[in-house]
């Protein structure tokens, strides 16, 4: 059977399976449901095992690198990565692959295709160099589990000099082949104004389904201007995370409480200290609860990744709360699943990007997950399989 003969019919059960699913119902706020017991324990993770892709890879025409997210595509069995490349190097795309991943570790990463990602027009997204607002900084992948098109975010861009046109952030839908479908509305305040909205390159970074592919949720990277300020060395801050229908209609918004800086930086160097949600990934069986990567950057000091198992049962609804700062809120709960430096993993570098992968026969479930290397040849690509029970 032809890979798209398989496609539609693993689209079509899966949306057959989904529709006489009676154990979902997503009208109702999720704040309305009861808090989980104290007891919850969170999830446990080990390494299986890893593997570095070739820096700066030929891969038919193109230069592998970039990768900040990651699926899987229950269609094909395949991985897709996407590259948030901005057309520099070359057309805004996303790739296809095999990965061997089972109990023994991480044994091969074999890419099998890429697309550009299109415009509605059918043309590729311009570099962002030309000016012209039509630039993108893809971020996110996901595979829609009701028909298998890819979803993916990008943070668009607020200028940090006067002149160049803002670039909103969005999420996009595609066909397998890049070919522009849609968009997802999103709500008002993830939307770049003068003195409201995401910051810059602290837009929309993780996306997820839940509830069986009726609920898409998303969150900001770092807090909103509105928000408070960014995190230092004796504070978090709150980030949104977002459900919604896909349609667009706001189901629930909540505060996400980031990590405080954990170091010092070097005073010698340029750039200050970055920390923010790269990826959150919801558990299958409650759309309430979510993986979330944790991803701080401090100069001298390099990486410090985290992942997190967190909920929004119990936490404040702030859909409509203009500014988090001074409000009581109830932020999610979270607890430590791991910190990547305990792991014994060769490096630790920046992390972006998580999927579910195959269970295994102990009775644990495979997390699959790739580093950034932002095309520097100091920093790396890697995939990285843990073991989550």
């Amino acid at each position: 059977m032809s890979a798209s003969l398989i496609r539609r019919a693993c689209a079509a059960a899966l949306i057959l399976t989904s529709t006489l699913a009676p154990a979902i119902a997503v009208a109702a706020a999720p704040q309305s449901a009861s808090p989980e017991p104290e007891s919850r324990r969170a999830v446990q993770a080990r390494l299986l095992g890893e593997k570095i892709v070739p820096y700066k890879l030929d891969f038919q025409g193109t230069t592998v690198g970039g990768l900040s997210g990651i699926d899987r595509d229950r269609c094909t069995g395949e991985y897709v990565f996407i590259s948030d490349d901005r057309s520099f190097l070359q057309p805004a795309r996303f790739y296809t692959a095999k990965l061997d991943v089972d109990a023994g570790g991480v044994h091969s990463v074999d890419f099998t295709g890429t697309h550009p990602l299109l415009q509605p027009d059918g043309s590729v997204y311009p570099s962002p160099a030309l000016g012209d607002g039509k630039a993108i900084d893809p971020e996110e992948i996901r595979v829609d589990p009701l028909d298998c098109d890819y979803w993916w975010g990008q943070e668009g861009d607020r200028p940090a000099v006067a002149g160049p046109p803002v670039i909103q952030p969005s999420i996009e839908i595609s066909d397998p082949d890049g070919t522009h479908r849609g968009s997802l509305r999103l709500p008002e305040n993830y939307l770049i104004t003068a003195e409201r909205g995401p910051r810059r390159n602290q837009a929309v970074e993780a996306l997820t389904f839940g509830a069986r592919g009726r609920v898409v949720t998303s969150a900001i990277e770092g807090p909103l201007l509105q928000d408070g300020p960014v995190p230092d060395l004796t504070h978090g801050a709150l980030v949104r995370v977002t459900q919604q229908s896909r349609g667009g209609r706001v189901l629930g918004q909540f505060a996400y409480p980031i990590e405080k800086i954990f170091a010092e930086s070097d005073p010698n160097s340029p750039w200050g200290p970055d920390t923010g949600v790269p990826s959150l990934l919801a558990f299958p069986d409650d759309p309430n609860r979510y993986l979330v990567l944790e991803r701080t950057w401090v100069a001298g000091s390099g990486y410090k990744i985290r992942l997190y198992d967190a909920t929004t049962h119990g936490a404040t609804d702030v859909r409509a709360m203009d500014s988090l700062a001074g409000q009581r809120v109830v932020p999610m709960r979270k607890k430590l699943v791991a910190d990547f430096h305990t792991l014994g993993l060769s490096t630790v570098d920046n992390t972006e990007g998580m999927t579910w992968g195959p269970a295994l026969p102990s009775g644990e479930r495979t997390l699959i997950l790739v580093s950034d290397d932002n095309f520097d040849k100091e920093a790396v690509t890697q995939i990285v399989a843990l073991a989550v029970r």
